[in-house]
């Protein structure tokens, strides 16, 4: 029984034992079934994370196999740029080898051309020699002497004509006597004081209203005068004081003229912009209005049949004005005995001509109507080239001609002339090219003229303008009822017409220097 009892206490302690074993390995079972649960969801974890892997790695090929096409594609394209750089290269450096071949010559070039512009230099050098040296024998061989100076020289015009529709041109070489040289000096000398004389005045404010000056262009109007003859003509238009004097009328009738006295050409009617005298039909203040007058003083030359001509001058200013175009046209038309000159002074009023002209050849604007260039600031070439023209109207018509000269002072004594170029371009054109020093040179240097005559000259010519200029000073204005005198120069009527509320007389007078 004992040990039955003991056997039943050991089966119950084995029986514990077994419990607590199936405790714990229900216990580890139901760890198991969770680490089999967590194990589950980790690996559905990890095979969704496969595929999804799995995908991406497919789309990673994908790329991949793109970026391997892409890849060779710009491989290629790098082996042709490749190609390209050697081909490059190869070009540069030939271009390098003939740039530098080039230069090699272009220096050689330059070398030969400073070479050749210094024998340039010589032979222009060794020119002016021979041409002096042949002006100097023109003047005294085979020529007539007195006191050891020549009495004529034949002399070249500094520079060439130039020719519109013409296949020949003025004389380049031309004839000046002693006589002529002292003429010519003393005119352009005469005008040149009487200009200045008229400045001073006109700063003294005896002189009023409009005052143009032609300091300057005085070997235009003297070589034009020298070659017309007594049956010719000319109208200008407002810088016309040098005119007047060449026309006939005194210093004195010039300066008092200009000062509103009753010792003027006009009696002090007409002023600055309007003086006359035979055959010169005067100033004229509107701009450009005197070339068809002058077109129509030409018609009257043929009409008379008297083989005179007519000098229309006018600007570079009114060179663009229509009525100059219409005068052209018409004269070309009815062939008159027309010389429009342009007297191309380079401003018109403060306006260069290369900014107000698209043609600033004015000698080739006339279109059909033939044209010549000529120096204005050299009083031989406009002689020989009027002297040209002169024949040439006569015969065939109407011709342009250009002057290029230039003017010391403004527009008009209102305008500085400073503003619209420097000090310096005046000063240049005085000192290289002023017409009278020039001709003056020219004349002692060819004999025609000795220093002790140019003195005489230009201390007559200060007396007789120092006096014609007081005398304008002092000089009484015509009296009120001398006004309207010489309003008609044939009167028909014995009154004055369009006086609407006077009844006014024609009284003729006739003293003014055109009547």
């Amino acid at each position: 029984m004992e040990k039955i009892k003991f056997d039943l206490k050991e089966s119950e302690k084995q029986f514990k034992m077994v419990e607590k074993k199936l405790l714990k390995v229900f216990l580890e079972k139901e760890k198991l079934q969770d680490d089999k649960v967590k194990a589950e969801t980790i690996l559905k974890s990890r095979i969704h994370n496969e595929e999804k892997s799995a995908e991406e790695i497919e789309k990673l090929k994908d790329d991949l196999k793109k970026s391997q096409d892409q890849f060779e594609v710009v491989q290629k394209e790098l082996q042709e740029v490749s190609l390209k750089k050697k081909e490059l290269q190869r070009d540069k450096d030939e271009a390098d080898t003939i740039i530098r071949s080039r230069i090699q010559s272009e220096e050689k070039s330059a070398k030969e051309i400073e070479k050749l512009m210094d024998d340039l230099k010589k032979s222009q050098d060794q020119f002016e020699v021979l041409k002096e040296q042949l002006q100097k024998n023109a003047a005294q061989a085979g020529v007539a002497k007195t006191n050891n100076y020549a009495t004529e020289a034949t002399v070249q015009v500094n520079r060439p004509f130039k020719l519109h529709r013409l296949d020949e041109g003025p004389e380049t070489t031309v004839q000046l006597t002693k006589d002529e040289a002292l003429k010519y000096y003393t005119q352009m000398q005469t005008i040149r004081r009487i200009e200045t004389a008229a400045g001073n005045l006109y700063k003294e404010k005896i002189i009023r209203g409009f005052c143009h000056l032609y300091s300057g262009q005085e070997a235009c109007a003297v070589g034009m005068k020298a070659a017309m003859r007594d049956v010719d003509n000319i109208i200008s238009a407002y810088r016309v004081h040098g005119w007047t004097y060449l026309m006939g009328v005194s210093p004195l009738g010039v300066l008092a003229e200009l000062t509103g006295m009753q010792s003027g050409c006009a009696r002090g009617k007409g002023g600055s912009m309007h003086m006359y005298s035979p055959n010169f039909y005067g100033g004229n203040g509107i701009v450009g209005a005197q070339v068809p007058l002058g077109a129509g003083v030409g018609l009257a030359c043929k009409y008379k049949g008297n083989g005179g001509m007519c000098l229309a001058l006018y600007g570079d200013g009114a060179a663009n004005q229509g009525q100059v175009f219409e005068a052209y046209n018409m004269a070309y038309l009815w062939k008159l005995p027309v010389i429009f000159v342009c007297e191309n002074n380079n401003y018109g009023m403060g306006t260069s001509a290369e900014r107000a002209s698209c043609n600033t050849d004015y000698y080739t604007r006339g279109d059909a109507l033939p044209g010549i260039w000529v120096d204005g600031m050299d009083v031989l070439a406009v002689r020989s080239a009027t002297e040209f023209a002169i024949k040439y109207v006569n015969t065939h018509g109407p011709l342009v001609m250009e002057t290029n000269t230039y003017r010391y002072s403004g527009h008009s004594m209102s305008d500085p002339g400073t503003s619209y170029r420097t000090r310096e371009e005046i000063q240049e054109v005085r000192q290289k090219r002023d017409p009278i020093t020039s001709f003056k040179e020219l004349c002692i240097e060819l004999g025609l003229i000795t220093t002790d005559e140019i003195k005489a000259i230009d201390m007559k010519v200060r007396k007789e303008v120092d006096e014609a200029t007081a005398i304008a000073k002092t000089d009484t204005e015509l009296p009120l009822p001398h006004l309207w005198t010489d309003v008609y120069s044939n009167n028909l009527e014995r009154k004055i017409r369009g006086t609407i509320a006077y009844d006014i007389d024609h009284i003729q007078e006739r003293k003014g220097v055109n009547h």
